[in-house]
């Protein structure tokens, strides 16, 4: 069976990144290896990223899930990642509001619940085993709290009405195949693999769950750090975000051979001309972080117990991708009332 190979967390670790403090002269950069993250993937490959860095030298790690990846960026492996909101707002909270910033968005959409075709209604998940990407990442918070909303419980060990599996992409879809799960909440292009060679059927778009179907899945986050020291960099960085998503968006059918073509790099095995072109039109790109949505997920981990309440203001600066909007000529994003604190 034709299957990527899962990248594990903190591998394909590019030229020499470390553990050492930050230094001005280098951008220690972190990803995942899903469609999701298609800016940073597209931004690295096709040099945006460095040719708006100029002479700070980048290196990327890429990570299979986020919690792992705000572990590394706490412990002062990254300087700037990309992830989902939840993961963003677990480091946050485990850091008490000191580590990381939101500086922008990156991809909304792109997550789908998939699950078994005998499988119609949430009431048919009762007494089955779901997986998702990694306890505590965004998928898993939305799962759980989906599953709460039509009256099913969970448990962090895999108990509940509904058993839930945190375990690696890869592993997912060769468990489905075997019969061994019933479905799982994944980001693109998983959800679209289990549709298109595992035969499952999407039971739930997250974006119908979002009012205009507008929610990310994939944030610019840096470190607090970084940025008071260097805001310069971070702003360079924001500005090659701006100018991939500007690509993609132009640039459609030549951005999806490109993200094809490095996903396979990264991971061993490119998607199928099926799968590629239903997983990108499950997502889109946005410099926008939607600000507004930040509140109600961590009301969502909040509820299902994957995160302690805490007061969000200072969790977002919008400062240094507002400027270069601005230099642009481009209407400026709303920090939603979460941004320093007064």
């Amino acid at each position: 069976m034709r299957r990527l190979l899962p990248v594990a967390a903190a591998a394909l670790l590019l030229a020499g990144c470390s553990s050492a403090a930050s230094s001005e002269n280098r951008l220690r950069l972190g990803y995942l290896g899903n469609l999701t993250h298609v800016t940073p993937i597209i931004g690295v490959a096709n040099g945006f990223f460095a040719r708006a860095l100029g002479s700070t030298p980048l290196t990327t790690q890429v990570f299979n899930a986020g919690p792992a990846e705000m572990t590394a960026l706490l412990g002062n492996q990254l300087d700037a990642a990309y992830v989902g909101p939840s993961s963003a707002l677990n480091g946050y909270v485990k850091s008490h509001g000191e580590a990381l910033k939101i500086v922008a968005g990156a991809t909304m959409g792109g997550a789908e619940l998939v699950v078994r075709s005998t499988i119609g209604s949430p009431a048919d998940l009762k007494g089955k085993t779901l997986a998702t990407p990694q306890l505590g990442n965004t998928q898993d918070v939305a799962l759980r709290y989906w599953l709460s909303q039509h009256g099913l419980r969970t448990t962090t060990d895999g108990g509940g009405d509904v058993s839930i599996r945190p375990q690696d992409n890869a592993t997912t879809l060769d468990q489905f195949h075997a019969g061994k799960i019933d479905g799982a909440w994944l980001p693109e292009p998983w959800a679209s693999r289990m549709v298109v060679e595992g035969g499952a059927k999407m039971l739930v778009d997250e974006r119908h769950l979002w009012p205009d179907a507008r929610f990310p899945s994939t944030d610019l986050v840096v470190s607090t750090t970084f940025l008071r020291d260097h805001p310069d960099i971070v702003r360079r960085l924001i500005d090659g975000e701006l100018a991939t998503n500007d690509w993609i968006d132009a640039n459609a059918a030549q951005a999806q051979k490109t993200a094809n073509t490095e996903l396979k790099r990264l991971s061993g095995a490119a998607l199928t001309d099926a799968e590629i072109i239903r997983a990108w039109g499950e997502q889109q790109v946005t410099d926008d972080p939607l600000a507004s949505t930040v509140g109600v997920q961590a009301d969502h981990a909040v509820s299902v117990g994957l995160m302690s309440a805490t007061d969000l203001r200072g969790i977002v600066d919008t400062g240094p991708l507002n400027a270069e909007l601005a230099a642009k000529k481009r209407p400026a994003v709303d920090d939603a009332g979460l941004g320093a604190k007064q």
